[in-house]
């Protein structure tokens, strides 16, 4: 998802048009719906600052807004050598056999990073809560877009922002 569609969903989430948000950080009436529909189409990129007033207004964190996305196998697997090129990587395989008695084999990876276990494990939490309906989709999605200031490291730390209703 682009920075324009991130931007777009968090909006429309918050109930905003964009002439309010482009008014809100500090566009004119007459161009602050144009801006924001110029950013939200991709025609133009918010600079840093504009990033960081659009998360300020938005309650969300600004990294959400600009993570680069990876959504292709191949990204996926460039981000995964980078980490490789600094010993972040640790293979692990498992051998099973499945229910028709075919041996299969998985590979996984951990990630040689402090916390990254504890904020994969976190995350496994939230979406165990989501599907047994202890928190809302709405719930979930605010931990999301305002992560890590809505971390609570698996109950060890005080998250610095609520995100439950």
């Amino acid at each position: 998802m682009a920075v324009g569609d991130r931007i777009k969903r968090i909006r429309n989430l918050r109930g905003l048009t964009q002439k309010e948000l482009g008014v809100a950080i500090g566009f004119g009436e007459r161009t602050a719906d144009v801006r924001m529909a110029q950013y939200e189409s991709g025609t133009r990129t918010p600079k840093d600052d504009a990033v960081l007033k659009i998360s300020k207004v938005l309650d969300v964190n600004a990294e959400y807004i600009t993570v680069p996305d990876l959504i292709k196998p191949t990204e996926i697997m460039h981000t995964l050598l980078h980490l490789d090129d600094n010993n972040q990587i640790t293979f692990d395989e498992i051998e099973y056999v499945d229910e028709k008695g075919n041996k299969l084999k998985h590979v996984g990876i951990y990630l040689n990073r402090d916390y990254m276990e504890l904020y994969l494990e976190e995350w496994a939490n939230r979406k165990r809560e989501l599907v047994a309906g202890g928190i809302t989709k709405e719930e979930y999605m605010e931990w999301k877009i305002n992560w890590p200031d809505t971390a609570d490291m698996c109950g060890h730390a005080v998250p610095r922002k609520q995100w439950r209703k």
